[in-house]
């Protein structure tokens, strides 16, 4: 198993920092985030260590997903929030600030304070044929879909 003994994630995971748990098991970990957006907000991390989203192995990736979707309804059944975000970044241009792939779950409720990160602004569909174009070819096959 890859672990970074510099890696705050890798040292909760470990046992080796203090962190108030939320569920753990054979592959994952997760916990309450020491600086929360919200009540309930936690972070679902791999044991293993990833640096993010390009590098995780997806049957990893996997084992991260079915435990946010068991944390999810934990924080449903204790905080009853009116709705969830779920977030995951990846490097500092994507606002990741520790570069060990985590999701967060982040309870709402309908008077909170939160706004979207992003606006809601259609783009020219020019614009969107464009980078359609970029990522088939990227693919290797533009007849892919």
């Amino acid at each position: 198993m890859s672990v970074d003994s510099a890696c705050p994630f890798c040292r909760i995971a470990r046992g080796e920092e203090p962190a108030l748990l939320v569920y753990d098991d054979a592959s994952t970990v997760a916990f309450l985030d020491r600086a929360p957006a919200a009540p309930g907000h936690t972070l679902v991390v791999p044991r293993e260590h990833s640096r993010n989203l390009y590098d995780i192995d997806p049957d990893g990736a996997g084992a991260l997903f079915s435990t946010a979707i068991h944390v999810a309804r934990l924080l449903r059944a204790a905080l009853r929030p009116d709705g969830l975000t779920l977030i995951q970044t990846n490097e500092a241009a994507g606002w990741q600030s520790v570069f060990h792939f985590h999701l967060h779950l982040v309870p709402r409720w309908e008077d909170d304070d939160l706004a979207p990160p992003w606006p809601s602004e259609r783009a020219p569909s020019d614009a969107l044929a464009a980078t359609h174009s970029r990522i088939l070819r990227a693919a290797g096959d533009a007849s892919a879909i």
